[in-house]
């Protein structure tokens, strides 16, 4: 069978099937509006404008990034209804916060501490326009975020009496769901964490404190589960490529929409087969526990069942299974799937979109290597 034109391409390349992504696009907006919530998709995982604008298109409210850099690349593309889901420290990145949320019509960032209050209120307090801030609740990954109930409270407290800003709501993300060990496990963390933010929420506001945003996001638990009422916003980023950690929890591969396109460069030995995709071009992030725990360092798209065992600086290399009578010839050109989407695409300038084996579209990475 002939090779799609688009294997004509040199490589390593990144590539997109936009029928795939299209579809999980789709799929995630109309689970958020079934749920009457707002879709805030966290961008991290393209880092592409292009790609942003089609998510606002079919219907988010707003986008989602991680660092300042990102947020100041977006809003240089027209985005114009950001969270930075992140703490801003240090007196260079204020400077550029409060220049950003000058050029931006509706910004907000995070907090988890009364030094993020303090240094935010000093750069934003003679400002025209309060910026807005989301406190950011740990519910379970322990990562950045303040505890809910009181501590939130008292942290709320804070905000809203700080010259400058201007108190949105909480955020958390459920990141522990990744680590769950069945399904079910992945469904009661969302839950969880869910009940623990509304629970957050009713006692901001019964201290007179507003809530009007309450805003989840972890890409395993909105496939699986649902969105409680109350829930106002969801944050998912993932779900944009669904790579093959999310196939380990949807227990299929054909969603999978981002893969990195390379050729067999070495045929050392009559089993094993050398690629020209090592850790500058696919990702050596295994994840090693959990619903979402991979094998290896990716999979070939056209046999999944075969996954790369061994990744160097410009190799990776897999063996051809026993008795499958699967030739590989050096020249040939293989579409792997990442392990992880996110820092797959920050190793690439260029997306090629391709449908039907033809690429339609080549979108730049812009926010790449963003990360300040």
């Amino acid at each position: 069978m002939k090779d799609p034109s688009f294997f004509e391409l040199d490589t390593p390349t990144l590539i997109v099937d936009l029928d795939r992504m299209e579809r999980n696009l789709k799929s995630m907006q109309e689970k958020a509006c079934l749920a009457g919530v707002r879709l805030r998709p966290h961008t991290k995982t393209h880092r592409t404008p292009a790609i942003a604008k089609m998510q606002l298109a079919m219907g988010a409210s707003g986008i989602t990034v991680a660092k300042l850099g990102e947020a100041e690349i977006m809003a240089s593309e027209g985005l114009d209804d950001i969270l930075i889901a992140n703490e801003i420290v240090g007196p260079i990145k204020l400077e550029r916060l409060r220049t950003l949320a000058r050029r931006v019509g509706r910004l907000a960032v995070g907090v988890d501490h009364p030094f993020h209050v303090q240094a935010l209120s000093g750069v934003m307090a003679a400002e025209p326009r309060p910026l807005d801030i989301m406190i950011d609740v740990e519910t379970g990954d322990p990562r950045t975020g303040i505890h809910p109930g009181k501590p939130t409270v008292e942290l709320a407290r804070l905000v809203d009496k700080a010259p400058g800003l201007r108190l949105r709501g909480i955020y958390t993300h459920d990141g522990q769901s990744y680590d769950a060990e069945t399904l079910d496990e992945v469904r009661a963390i969302n839950r969880q964490s869910q009940g623990l933010m509304l629970e957050t929420a009713d006692l901001m506001r019964s201290s007179g404190l507003a809530a009007e945003e309450i805003s989840i996001g972890s890409t395993p638990s909105l496939l699986l589960d649902g969105i409680e009422p109350g829930i106002t916003e969801i944050r998912p980023g993932t779900y944009v490529f669904l790579d093959a950690d999310q196939a380990q929890l949807l227990g299929t591969y054909a969603f999978c929409a981002q893969t990195v396109l390379a050729t067999v460069i070495s045929r050392p030995t009559p089993e094993r087969v050398v690629l020209d995709a090592g850790t500058k071009a696919l990702t050596y992030y295994v994840q090693d526990k959990g619903v979402t725990r991979s094998t290896g360092h990716g999979r070939l798209k056209a046999h999944p069942d075969i996954f790369l065992d061994k990744m160097s600086d410009e190799h990776s290399s897999f063996d051809i299974p026993e008795g499958s009578g699967l030739e590989f010839p050096i020249g040939r050109k293989l579409e792997v799937i990442p392990n992880h989407a996110c820092p797959t695409t920050n190793l690439y300038d260029v997306i090629y979109g391709v449908r039907s084996g033809s690429v339609e579209t080549v979108w730049p990475v812009l926010c790449r290597g963003k990360s300040q």
